[in-house]
């Protein structure tokens, strides 16, 4: 049986417990799929071939995930597995234990199948800044797959995995999630455990899936959630359960931030947003248009501060003694963000820049409290434009905060969301939708995400390799 490797969850457990195929099957054709894409893609920077293999040979198959291969984003500790957060800083660092994700994953019977190429240090939106080269879209290779996360949505894309894993601060999952033209599910802040993730912003680093469908999405998140002891900003909960979906969307009231289509918005992501919007309307939603929801753009200024100040902090432990090189191997955007934290963070400039950046995080987290007590979710586009070409972040220090700007709000607020596919441009680009809902309320992402992509094909169309 060929084509194993275009599976979602649900079809190869199907396929694996009736014994139609073998866990080293499935594995052996992600692993093809890999190399057939390697020059092309570069959506790995580490494939555990052999490892995989040998797992895929003892893989107890009565799990949740049992014997199935899962990419993993390359700042998630692995044990045994080199983890370089696509910088030639850790580039021969081998970590020695596993993060919460991926211990809770391996728990579950997946077989990490390789670790995905992302911008280093999570540094950017398009994949363009890892050390490794930058990874290409699967719709359009001469595109951007989008980032941080980008190695892990283009190999979902691009079938190289059944599942994958990634990380948001800003929109770091939803974002390529978009582009890319995969479902991109981003939790709660403190849903799901930190723990052993190389910290890039600490106060909005949140773990999540990458995957075909949004069933798996959900499958996924469910297991990979839950309280935990290592993480002190872990919400104290148990794992989070999938609920049943929705027949129709009658009583659920989405909002439509009108300040979400900014004049930089490409026409064709406006009107395709809007189209999904109907959609959502004629499956019972009251769709309700909210002209006073705080602009994004005041997002950037805030994010690009905070975010900043903590990478000055997290990225001081890279000293040279305890992690490979020293720090010379740090790249240009690495160094200019240190930079920029550390002068936030200097006496004199704290109070202007960071305090005042924190009270305004505060203040959006307050805007989205005061629309929630009208509305059950809001939806709106993931990034002003479709994938944009490689090279195109080439002297724009702010590209990532510019194309994460309609995301950038809901992460700071640590909001629950997800990017679903709802259309393509005129060069058949993916179109992401963005369904954000207050904290902890996953269960409504879910079912609106579930019941839009059940009465349309988005999802169902595949990148031509």
């Amino acid at each position: 049986m060929s084509d194993l490797n275009k599976l979602t969850i649900k079809e190869a457990r199907e396929g694996l417990l009736s014994k139609k195929f073998s866990s080293k099957e499935l594995v052996v054709d992600c692993l093809s799929q890999i190399k057939k894409n390697a020059s092309n893609l570069n959506t790995f920077v580490t494939v555990c071939e052999k490892e995989s293999i040998k797992s895929a040979e003892t893989a107890d198959i009565s799990k949740p995930l049992g014997g199935i291969p899962v990419a993993v984003k390359d700042n998630f500790l692995t044990l045994g597995i080199r983890t370089t957060a696509s910088s030639k800083l850790l580039d021969k660092y081998i970590a020695q234990y596993d993060a919460t994700v991926v211990a809770k994953l391996k728990s579950a019977g997946a077989i990490i199948i390789g670790k995905t190429n992302m911008d280093a240090w999570a540094h950017g939106s398009s994949t363009e800044t890892s050390d490794f080269g930058p990874t290409k879209n699967p719709w359009d290779i001469t595109r951007l797959p989008g980032g941080s996360s980008g190695g892990s949505a283009a190999a979902i894309a691009a079938d190289e995995a059944i599942i994958s894993v990634g990380s948001e601060t800003a929109g770091s999952i939803r974002q390529p999630a978009s582009w890319s033209g995969v479902v991109g599910f981003k939790p709660t802040y403190g849903r799901v455990s930190r723990y052993g993730i190389i910290a890039m912003k600490s106060s909005t680093d949140s773990p999540g899936p990458i995957c075909k469908t949004v069933d798996d999405a959900a499958e996924v998140l469910g297991i990979i959630s839950g309280h935990d002891p290592f993480d002190a900003t872990s919400i104290d909960e148990v794992s989070w359960i999938k609920p049943s979906p929705l027949t129709s969307l009658k009583g659920i009231k989405l909002g439509l931030p009108l300040s979400y289509f900014s004049p930089q918005t490409k026409p064709e992501v406006k009107t395709t947003i809007l189209a999904a919007a109907e959609t959502l309307k004629k499956l019972g939603a009251e769709i309700i248009e909210l002209s006073d929801v705080l602009d994004p753009k005041y997002s950037i200024a805030v994010y690009t501060i905070l975010q900043r100040s903590e990478v000055s902090s997290n990225l001081a432990r890279f000293d040279g003694i305890r992690y490979g090189h020293d720090r010379s191997y740090f790249s240009e955007e690495a160094k200019r963000r240190i930079m920029l934290g550390t002068y936030s963070l200097s006496a004199g400039y704290y109070d202007a820049y960071y305090l005042k950046a924190q009270k305004v995080r505060t203040l959006i987290c307050q805007d989205f409290d005061k629309h929630f007590t009208r509305v059950d979710a809001m939806i709106s586009p993931i990034s002003p434009t479709t994938a944009l070409p490689v090279g195109a972040t080439k002297g724009q220090s702010m590209f990532g905060e510019i194309q994460d700007q309609l995301v950038e709000p809901s992460s700071i607020a640590g909001l629950a969301g997800i990017s679903i596919p709802c259309g393509f441009d005129n060069n058949g680009l993916p179109i992401g939708l963005n369904i954000m809902a207050p904290q902890l309320r996953e269960d409504i992402v879910y079912q609106i995400a579930k019941i839009f992509e059940d009465n349309t094909e988005y999802h169902l169309q595949r990148p031509n390799l």
